[in-house]
């Protein structure tokens, strides 16, 4: 079995934009467009997990591997655990969680992710990129994530925090990316722990993982993957994927 399983949990149901992945970018849909750029990182086994069973067909049917799991799920990485622990017997030794709802993710931002996480430096890695506006600053939808120091492309550095509101504060303020790589161990850990208060209040997984002191590092990343909440996020990154082919 491969060491690196990279993982996209996937649903219907969302409540800003129900049915998203299965919304057309080029004549494909959202979640193959996710799939097709997790297998060309060339990084380990790809997998969707879906309580749905129009996602597991439009999967399969583009050759791609997909699970069907419990609908009863309050979390992405809950989903993506029960792909890990019941179909992969919790072998793999770094296992991705990565949005499905990002199309226009760049392959080696994916790679560049699990290398890192392949020297051992955290338990939790993920990625950043630059805030583009200060419209961008202040849009919930968007989460922010704070370090120390100023990033350089391929840097990856300690995150102190993770918010929704412009921060307002000396800290550095990057563009959250929503993918998170665990360490077996890890990701063991992090479903073991209840939810914790700051979690729920910003809705946001990540703080479960800080408030239980578990270490998260953050790389800098040049390109800027859109993460489709809303039918104003879809319809500005398949402007953006049609542009450029």
């Amino acid at each position: 079995m491969n060491k690196t399983a990279i993982i996209i949990p996937s649903r219907l149901s969302a409540q800003r934009l129900p049915n998203k992945p299965l919304k057309l970018i080029n004549n494909k849909e959202m979640i193959l467009h996710v799939y097709e750029a997790a297998r060309n990182s060339n990084s380990g086994e790809v997998y969707v997990a879906t309580p749905d069973q129009k996602i597991i067909e439009v999967v399969k049917n583009f050759g791609g591997k997909a699970i069907m799991t419990a609908s009863s799920h309050k979390t992405g990485t809950d989903r993506v655990f029960e792909v890990f622990n019941e179909t992969l017997d919790c072998k793999p030794e770094i296992i991705v969680n990565l949005q499905g709802d990002m199309p226009n993710i760049d392959p080696k931002d994916i790679q560049s992710l699990i290398n890192y996480m392949s020297q051992g430096k955290c338990e939790i890695g993920t990625l950043a990129s630059e805030i583009s506006s200060k419209a961008d600053l202040d849009e919930q939808n968007i989460v922010k994530v704070l370090v120390k120091e100023t990033m350089k492309p391929g840097m990856f550095v300690k995150a102190l925090d993770f918010v929704r509101n412009d921060p307002k504060i000396d800290q550095k303020v990057y563009h959250h990316v929503g993918i998170y790589a665990f360490t077996n161990k890890a990701l063991l850990r992090y479903v073991s722990l209840k939810r914790s208060e700051l979690e729920l209040e910003r809705n946001l997984e990540q703080l479960r993982a800080m408030d239980n002191n578990m270490s998260i590092h953050v790389g800098f990343i040049n390109s800027s993957p859109l993460s489709v909440d809303t039918e104003k996020d879809f319809f500005e990154v398949k402007k953006l994927m049609e542009k450029n082919g």
